[in-house]
C-alpha cells in the first residue's frame, strides 16, 4: 500500500495537476488569515469551504491521471482494484492533511490572533470534515465512475452546491451553520466531531460505489 501511495504521489507531482487546487487553497487561506477580525469558528468555516473544493478537485485529478489501459496495468500489478482505490483515497487525504498543516502554520505565523488549543482542534476537525466530504464527491464524480468528464464535472458542481447550501442534508452544511453562529470553539467541538464521523461514513459509501463500478468496468 505504501508503494502504491508513493507511486500515486509521484505521478501527481509529475503531472502538476495539484498546482491549481494548491494555489487556490493557499491563496484563500492567506487572505482570510491576514484580514481575520471576526470570530475564529466563522473563519474556520470559510477556510474549510476552500478545503471542500480543493479535496474534490484533487481527488478527481488523481483518479483521472491514468487512462483505462494504464490503470488496468496498475491494478494487475497491485493484484486488487480495492488496493488501487485505497491508494487513491489515501493519497488524496494525505494531500488534504498537508494543506491543513499549511493552513495551521500560516495562521500561527501571520494570523492577527493566537489560537488556543480548542481553536486548533476545531480547525482540524472542520478541515477533515470537508476533506472527507470532498474526497467522497471527487470519487463518485471521477473517471472511475464516469467516462464523460463533462457529466462528471456537472454532477460534482451540483453535489458541492448541495453540500454547502443544502440545509441539513450534509455534514458540511450542518457544521457551517453551527460554526457561523457561535463565537466559542469549545461549544461546537463535540458537534463538529459528530459531523466528522458522518463525513467518514459518506466517504466509505463513496468508496464502495466507486469500487463496484470500477470492478464492473473491468
Amino acid at each position: 500500500m505504501i508503494a502504491l501511495i508513493r507511486y500515486q504521489f509521484t505521478v501527481l507531482l509529475l503531472s502538476q495537476r495539484y498546482l491549481a487546487p494548491l494555489l487556490l487553497f493557499l491563496g484563500l487561506v492567506a487572505v482570510l488569515t491576514s484580514s481575520d477580525t471576526g470570530p475564529l469558528p466563522a473563519t474556520y468555516a470559510t477556510v474549510s469551504g476552500a478545503m471542500l473544493l480543493c479535496a474534490t478537485w484533487l481527488t478527481m485529478a488523481l483518479a483521472g491521471l491514468e487512462d483505462p489501459a494504464h490503470r488496468s496495468i496498475v491494478v494487475v500489478s497491485a493484484r486488487s482494484h480495492l488496493r488501487v482505490l485505497l491508494a487513491t483515497v489515501g493519497t488524496a487525504l494525505m494531500g488534504c492533511l498537508l494543506l491543513t498543516a499549511g493552513d495551521l502554520l500560516l495562521r500561527l505565523m501571520f494570523g492577527p490572533r493566537t489560537p488556543h488549543l480548542p481553536d486548533l482542534i476545531l480547525e482540524v476537525e472542520a478541515q477533515l470534515t470537508c476533506a472527507f466530504t470532498g474526497v467522497a464527491i471527487g470519487l463518485v464524480c471521477s473517471r472511475l465512475v464516469f467516462r464523460r468528464q463533462g457529466n462528471a464535472l456537472a454532477l460534482a458542481l451540483l453535489l458541492l452546491l448541495a453540500a454547502l447550501v443544502g440545509k441539513g442534508i450534509s455534514p458540511v452544511n450542518i457544521m457551517f451553520t453551527r460554526l457561523l453562529n457561535t463565537s466559542s470553539s469549545t461549544e461546537v467541538l463535540a458537534s463538529t466531531s459528530l459531523q466528522l464521523a458522518v463525513a467518514a461514513v459518506l466517504l466509505t459509501a463513496a468508496m464502495a460505489i466507486a469500487q463496484a463500478i470500477a470492478v464492473r468496468k473491468g
